[in-house]
């Protein structure tokens, strides 16, 4: 086990290092970079500009003063080259320190963490309520399998998850944030939410959250539910089910105590991946929709505007993340079924 984790372990480094490679080297042949913006942001304020013929071309640093020119490299670090770049960022990363925005002169770190609340609270809701609900789903759905309810059921778990997010947002905020006005159409807690007591803080977070909770839960309960229900079949059909009963042990004991814990070895290793998800995922559409200011829209504003330091940055972490966890994930195999061996 020990030899297995510090292979794991290991074999990251360069899966790290081609993760951050490729993308540096993409970022590279990306046009209208930082310096390229701010030029441009000159221009459109009245600017050096050039002029072709009879139309307006801008012709990249033409009319500006080459001192300044190089002075805003050096601001944006583009005085180096690409190599040495990306070494001194390999060497701030080494040191877990992500570096600082281009437009934001905030830290990288200080962004996510400013971030994370809203993305923790939609995705620790979204994924508190799909296992809590989509489990006890399948597990129902497989003692029922075959019936009405088993029938019903699929039907409407289906639907929910052919309804795309965003668009099951769009109805919820134009019936129920509308027309009904039953909730707020943005944001994560009203604006006098300081002012309010302790209870009064957690009803109006509460109100504010269902829209969006909502619009991102109903198309994960699909998967969880279908895949309880398929790996419960499975063992319910085994032998030792059969003989189990047979001697005498009533039908929830052995779906409980035997069937349970072998059905949930699919499920259970898939969980450390969503739980830490829940901590870090980005809904772009869901958080724009509702004007929630969380990760995904920190993530999308960022390449949009090119700021290199916070896609890099968030790139490194969320893939270290997203690796350890993957650990996490096929460790906890042999913590469900003691008979895996990764040898």
């Amino acid at each position: 086990m020990l030899s297995y984790i510090l292979k794991r372990l290991l074999l990251m480094l360069p899966t790290l290092f081609g993760v951050l490679l490729l993308t540096f080297v993409v970022i590279q042949f990306v046009p209208g970079g930082p310096v390229e913006q701010y030029l441009a942001d000159a221009r459109a304020a009245g600017g050096p500009g050039g002029a072709e013929g009879s139309g307006m071309t801008y012709r990249g640093a033409q009319g500006v003063d080459p001192q300044r020119l190089e002075q805003i490299k050096a601001l944006y670090g583009f005085d180096k080259p690409a190599h040495t770049r990306f070494v001194e960022m390999l060497g701030r990363f080494a040191r877990f320190d992500l570096g600082n925005s281009f437009f934001q002169n905030k830290p990288v770190s200080q962004l996510i963490a400013e971030k994370l609340p809203v993305s923790i609270s939609l995705g620790l809701w979204t994924f508190l309520i799909s296992y809590g609900v989509a489990v006890p789903l399948g597990v129902a759905k497989a003692v029922r399998a075959g019936t009405r309810f088993d029938l019903v059921s699929t039907l409407l778990v289906l639907v929910g998850y052919a309804i795309p997010g965003f668009v099951l947002g769009v109805a919820l905020l134009v019936i129920f944030g509308g027309q009904l006005q039953w909730f707020p159409l943005r944001g994560l807690t009203s604006a006098n939410w300081e002012q309010l007591s302790w209870g009064a803080r957690i009803v109006d977070y509460l109100w504010h959250i269902t829209l969006p909770v909502t619009a991102m839960v109903l198309g994960s309960f699909a998967v969880t539910a279908m895949l309880t229900k398929n790996a419960f079949l499975e063992e319910i059909r085994k032998q030792y089910v059969m003989t189990a009963l047979a001697k005498g042990l009533s039908e929830r004991q052995v779906l409980w105590k035997h069937v349970f814990r072998n059905a949930l070895i699919p499920i259970v290793t898939g969980f450390p991946a969503a739980f830490i998800g829940a901590f870090f995922t980005g809904a772009l559409l869901i958080e724009t929709l509702f004007s929630l200011d969380g990760l995904g829209l920190l993530s999308y504003e960022s390449v949009i505007r090119r700021d290199y330091p916070v896609v890099m940055g968030t790139l490194f972490l969320f893939t270290l993340i997203g690796l350890i966890t993957k650990l996490i994930s096929d460790l906890c195999y042999v913590w469900v079924d003691p008979r895996v061996k990764f040898d």
